[in-house]
């Protein structure tokens, strides 16, 4: 081999090498040193990186609690014990949080739909919602693809008929399901009480309309409203429930069962 090519070779190789050590002296001088709570916190969070708290991820999320940027109290991934692991770390004293849990204000299967059309496209509701609004009659409801299962990382939504069932015992409330959801049928809510009910429908039409598109609508007939004292009460042609007020109705299930179309579920 020429004596200038192996020359040359060399004198890259030797530069190479004193640029590579200049650059991880300089790395090692300019290093910031991170508070080794950072770690500490990042192995306690779930490291399920699902945003719920409105961080990217969970090492950022443990970033601003060391820096005391946020709240000891936000990860709802995690539940009671990771907040009260976080809030010893920090040495801060974190107040018990209301259970909450998604809700699916939707009570239409796939066996109770009405279709003005059928779908053969992608089969993801955002898909079928972006095709002229979708299969069903009713506009509202969901169209039963499964983005929200897909979506929740904790594997708390099954699919039963076509319709989002929420296991509430895994449930975190971390609100994938609901940015997921083209229609916008799922809430996150607060569990005020042992007592619980809720409008499983999401049609603002008036209720002769609402009634022909799907037969388990709220027809806003206003019945859960007088039996309730207002707990329950008409807004936009749809019934609204005071989560708060719950607990001073006396018997959430007999009112669910008086409702004419079924549409109100308690648990």
């Amino acid at each position: 081999m020429d004596k200038t090519i192996i020359i040359s070779i060399a004198s890259m190789a030797g530069l190479g090498l004193f640029f590579a050590s200049v650059l991880a002296l300089v790395n090692q001088k300019l290093k910031v040193k991170e508070d080794p709570r950072v770690e500490e916190i990042a192995n306690t969070l779930p490291g399920v990186n699902c945003g719920a708290c409105g961080f990217t991820n969970c090492h950022e999320y443990a970033e601003a609690l060391v820096k005391n940027e946020t709240q000891a109290d936000l990860c709802r991934a995690g539940g009671e014990e990771v907040i009260k692991r976080l809030s010893a770390i920090l040495g801060v004293e974190v107040t018990e949080k209301v259970k909450e849990i998604a809700i699916v204000h939707c009570g239409a299967d796939a066996s109770r739909r009405k279709k003005k059309a059928n779908y053969s496209g992608i089969k993801t509701c955002q898909a079928v919602h972006n095709t002229f609004g979708g299969e069903t009659l009713c506009s509202y409801g969901c169209l039963g693809y499964g983005d929200c299962m897909k979506a929740c990382p904790f594997g708390a939504i099954t699919m039963v008929k076509g319709l989002p069932v929420i296991d509430k015992n895994k449930c975190t409330a971390c609100g994938k399901c609901v940015t997921s959801c083209p229609r916008e049928i799922i809430t996150v809510d607060k569990i005020e009480s042992e007592k619980f009910a809720y409008v499983a429908c999401n049609n603002l039409d008036k209720g002769p309309e609402a009634g022909k598109t799907c037969p388990v609508a709220c027809i806003a007939c206003g019945l859960c409203q007088k039996l309730t004292d207002g707990v329950f009460h008409v807004e936009n042609n749809l019934a609204q429930v005071k989560y708060d007020k719950i607990k001073d109705i006396e018997n959430v299930k007999e009112v669910a069962s008086k409702c004419p179309t079924k549409c109100i579920y308690s648990f």
